[in-house]
């Protein structure tokens, strides 16, 4: 299930600064999937931007608005 892999991932995120600073410099939810892919967990982009909001441990996911984005 998607939603237990965003879970896992932002858990392992917590413990291990690298993983932290990579996903941190990540420009979009799709990069940070295919970082989360990688590692072998399997969510999209989307799944993330849906996440928003939600809290795992000490980590929140929020969506940036960028300026001049579109929707």
């Amino acid at each position: 299930m998607s939603l237990d892999n965003i879970k896992e991932f932002l858990q392992k995120m917590q413990a291990d600064q690298d993983l932290k600073n990579e996903v941190l410099s990540a420009s979009t939810a799709d990069d940070v999937a295919r970082i989360a892919m990688r590692l072998g967990y399997e969510f999209s982009g989307d799944e993330l931007l849906r996440f928003s909001g939600q809290k795992v441990g000490q980590v929140t996911v929020r969506k940036n608005d960028i300026p001049g984005e579109y929707h």
